[in-house]
């Protein structure tokens, strides 16, 4: 059995579950996300969601510790929120922002233009003698890291001078160059 998948998920204040047969709901304040839960029972009790294996199979124990993470990063989400930063690295690199388009300087022959998803908030931050910053925000965990690792694979960052697009606190593992 699971260590992660036996720890039950607390549903703070203001979060409210709904457990249709397979389909699990969580509404909070910054949203709603659904997951379909194959192969374990999920049960509420006392403000508490509860994973349980019905046997042993092999595939039910790879399962429970992966719908309990995934229904807790869905409460967490709704009630909090997830953030991504990434900071652009190099002479010129520039981000900007209209809305949901966001527009990246990278150092090619033309802009990048990203039309982002409704419910990632993006917010760009450039400040005189610092790198420029782009923050994603939304409730849901696996939407901002796919959108920020499409982001990150514009330019990444190379292993000598560091330049590229990297999240803010990665450690670029640095090469020596040529000695002359």
């Amino acid at each position: 059995m699971s260590r992660i998948g036996k720890s039950p998920i607390t549903v703070p204040a203001g979060v409210t579950v709904t457990i249709d047969g397979d389909v699990v709901t969580v509404k909070g304040k910054l949203g709603e996300l659904t997951q379909e839960v194959k192969d374990i029972a999920v049960k509420q009790e006392d403000g508490q969601l509860v994973l349980e294996t019905t046997d042993e199979t092999k595939a039910q124990k790879a399962k429970h510790g992966l719908y309990r993470a995934l229904i807790n990063n869905m409460v967490l989400g709704v009630s909090e929120g997830f953030t991504k930063e990434l900071e652009l690295v190099g002479v010129g690199y520039r981000a900007s922002n209209q809305g949901q388009k966001l527009d990246l300087a990278l150092g090619f022959s033309h802009n990048i233009v990203m039309e982002l998803a409704p419910e990632v908030k993006v917010e760009t931050v450039s400040e005189k003698g610092k790198n420029p910053i782009v923050k994603l925000t939304s409730h849901d965990k696996q939407l901002v890291g796919q959108v920020a690792a499409k982001i990150r694979s514009f330019r990444k960052p190379e292993p000598y001078k560091g330049k590229g697009v990297k999240f803010v606190g990665e450690v670029i593992r640095r090469k020596a160059g040529k000695s002359a």
